[in-house]
Order: C-alpha cells, then sequence, then structure tokens
C-alpha cells in the first residue's frame, strides 16, 4: 500500500478503533489536533474510526466531524469537596451507562486513550469489562500538567494501572515515554505529531522578514514571557517586530510584561487565530519562535517548517528530538533569556541563515506528515491481539 507521503506501507488487517480523547472540537490545542487527524488518516487506510471524548458539560451528544463520529460521553469522578461524593454516586451510573453503549453500538478491536484524563479513567474501566486491549497514548500531560495529577491520587493511580495493562503505550516523543516511567516501567514506543503539508492557509501578506511570530495558548508553560524579556533585550533592527498568536490566562500578565519592557508598540497579540490564519500568519513571518519551557513535541516546529520560516525552538522537550541545531533550527534554552536574545538576533540579522534555515526545514518537514502518524498507530494496532469477550 502506498500512503501519500508515507511512503510503504504493509498492508494490515482492519481494525475497528475507538480514539478517546481527553478533549476534541470545538476546543484547540494539540491533543485536538492530532486525535482530527489520525482519525482522518486512519480511515484512509480503511479501518473504522469513532471518536469518544469528555463531555466539559455543554451535553453535545453525538457529531460527526470530518466523517467521523464522535461522542462527547460524561466523565463524573469523585472529588473531596462538599457534597462532590454524593452528586458522583448520583451521576456515575447514567455515566458508565452512556459509556457502556458507545462500546455496544461500535465494538471496537482498540480502545487507544489519547491523552490521559478522565477519559482515561473510563476506557481502562471498559478495558477491564470487556477485554478489548488498551493503547495508551501520551502528549506529555504527566509533566505539562502536573498539577493535575499531583492533586488527584485516583488519576495517578489509574495512570499506572493503564500503563501496566495496556497492550502497547506510545509517546509523542522520546522524553514524553521517559516521564512515564516515573509511573510504572514502560518500553513504549514514539508515534510523532505530523502536519498536513498542503494545508491551505488564509491570504496572506508578503513574507516580512522582520517579523517574529509566537504561535500558542498563552500559558506559563509556552515560555512567551521569556520571549519577550529576550525580544526586549535583543540587538535587532527597529522595525521589527514581535506576533504572539493565540489566546489564554496570561494574556492581560503579558500585555502588561509588554509595556514595563517599553516594547508594547513593537509586539502584536492578535488572540486566537484558525488553522487558516495561522497558516497564513506564518506564511508572512521571517522567524517563528518556540520559547516553551518545556515542550512535549510541538506541533508548531512542523508549521513553522513547512511555512519556509527560520525556526528558533527550545531545547526542552520533543524539539530537540527533531531539530539540527545549526541546520534546520536554531536550539536554545529559553530559561537562559540572554541566549535566546542572542539567538533571536543572530537568525533575524542574518539573511543568509535564515534562507539556509527554512530550506532545510522545508525538506525536513516532509518525514512528518498525519498520513505517516497513522501508518505508524496502524501497524503498532496491528501487533496488539484482541484478548477478551468484548461485552460490556
Amino acid at each position: 500500500m502506498t500512503v501519500p507521503g508515507g511512503g510503504e506501507a504493509r498492508v494490515v488487517a482492519a481494525r475497528r478503533v475507538a480514539l478517546i480523547s481527553s478533549s476534541f472540537h470545538p476546543y484547540p490545542g494539540g491533543v485536538e489536533e492530532h486525535v482530527r487527524n489520525v482519525a482522518r488518516e486512519l480511515r484512509v487506510l480503511g479501518h473504522e474510526v469513532v471518536v469518544w471524548t469528555v463531555d466539559r458539560g455543554e451535553h453535545l451528544g453525538t457529531a460527526m466531524h470530518d466523517g467521523v463520529e464522535v461522542r462527547y460521553l460524561p466523565t463524573p469522578l469523585p472529588a473531596a469537596r462538599p457534597g462532590a461524593a454524593l452528586r458522583f454516586l448520583r451521576d456515575v451510573p447514567a455515566a458508565w451507562s452512556a459509556w457502556r453503549r458507545a462500546f455496544r453500538d461500535f465494538r471496537p478491536d482498540i480502545l487507544n486513550i489519547q491523552c490521559f484524563g478522565p477519559n482515561g479513567i473510563y476506557a481502562l474501566a471498559l478495558h477491564h469489562r470487556t477485554g478489548v486491549p488498551l493503547v495508551l497514548s501520551s502528549h506529555g500531560e504527566t509533566f505539562v500538567d502536573p498539577e493535575v495529577f499531583e492533586q488527584s491520587r485516583l488519576l495517578t493511580a489509574a495512570l499506572t494501572r493503564a500503563l501496566r495493562d495496556s497492550a502497547l503505550v506510545t509517546g509523542c516523543s522520546a522524553l514524553v515515554l521517559q516521564d512515564l516511567r516515573r509511573h510504572h516501567p514502560v518500553d513504549g514506543v514514539v508515534v510523532p505529531n505530523g502536519v498536513d503539508l498542503d494545508e491551505a492557509g488564509g491570504p496572506a501578506p508578503d513574507r516580512d522578514e522582520r517579523t517574529i511570530l509566537a504561535v500558542g495558548r498563552l500559558v506559563r508553560v509556552k515560555g512567551f514571557d521569556l520571549l519577550l524579556r529576550a525580544f526586549a533585550r535583543a540587538r535587532l533592527d527597529p522595525g521589527t517586530r514581535l506576533v504572539i498568536a493565540g489566546d489564554g490566562p496570561a494574556r492581560g500578565e503579558l500585555e502588561r510584561l509588554a509595556a514595563d519592557l517599553g516594547v508594547r508598540d513593537r509586539v502584536e497579540f492578535t488572540g486566537r487565530l484558525d488553522r487558516a490564519g495561522v497558516v497564513a500568519a506564518m506564511a508572512g513571518a521571517g522567524v517563528v519562535v518556540v520559547p516553551s519551557r518545556i515542550e512535549a513535541f510541538g506541533i508548531v516546529v512542523l508549521e513553522a517548517w513547512r511555512s519556509g520560516a527560520a525556526l528558533v525552538a527550545t531545547t526542552r522537550g520533543g524539539p530537540a528530538d527533531i531539530v539540527t541545531d545549526g541546520v534546520d533550527g536554531i536550539l536554545v534554552d529559553p530559561e537562559d533569556v540572554d541566549a535566546l536574545a542572542a539567538a533571536l538576533a543572530r537568525v533575524a540579522g542574518d539573511p543568509a541563515l535564515r534562507q539556509r534555515l527554512a530550506s532545510a526545514g522545508r525538506e525536513r518537514v516532509t518525514s512528518f506528515t498525519w498520513q505517516r502518524t497513522a501508518v505508524c498507530y496502524a501497524a503498532a494496532f496491528d501487533g496488539v491481539t484482541r484478548g477478551g469477550g468484548g461485552h460490556a
């Protein structure tokens, strides 16, 4: 079987795969992007796919996205707050019934947890009830949001049990698998993120080599405060501007920091962009920066390569596994603000370097397509043997 952009793939048996995601549309993020694209590409490979995700109280029911059925399922968990135990006892029978009904309606061959959260607890329960093999795919949730696990002994215990009971564990980077080993010894395999090489964008301006762009949710872990400090310190052409695309709880704090640093007139906060907006913004930038304090993988790295912008990326996490420093990007520890400032000045001030980095990035990104990611999953699922009665 020839997979577009993904080389030769061995023909595997068609599977019925339930992708059980911690979050999905209409919410933005790397996990949501991963699951949406993997679901679509697994269908192209001949598998039957559904997405089961967490109902956050909107009661979205069942919807179709890209031809894939998506069920938003309740996931009540016990809590220590007054009255919480009674609410849990009241709500859990209906929630469990909804999960069992989803199982009976689809009869999956594989239960694939995508990013462990409350979704993982209910998927684990289904695995124990039905014997259907469990595959756990981690996206760095154990270190990107560590307080979630630190505050919930139930979630931590369930993750440990799921790691022990899974037929296969995957991580989007080697760092993700390494961190999982704090909870349970696992071998695991890396299944990286991908990118759509032909994704359409909105109307893009001519590339402005004096534009430095960063994209992501405005939260501390993404390091935009570090980028602002580095931008203020860097010796840059006065016409150079910084564009921060995204939204989140830290936006007000970041805008105040830009003002305090005296660069507010050179920094643009665009708010959240849709997919076409992100593609267009990158097409118009000279440099894309990923300044995360820690990054599980960094889909923005792939998007920067695809766009033809020069890349500056964090050494802290997944980008360091795929970026070759000085070849297809510049790697720097963003916690060292002076080093980050020097990297910005170096790349922004050297047109030949930007061109070399951009050209190498365009070549490198062809190894990271969603088709290839789906082929990795399909091969992994093919090696998982069903071991139960499959009754919920």
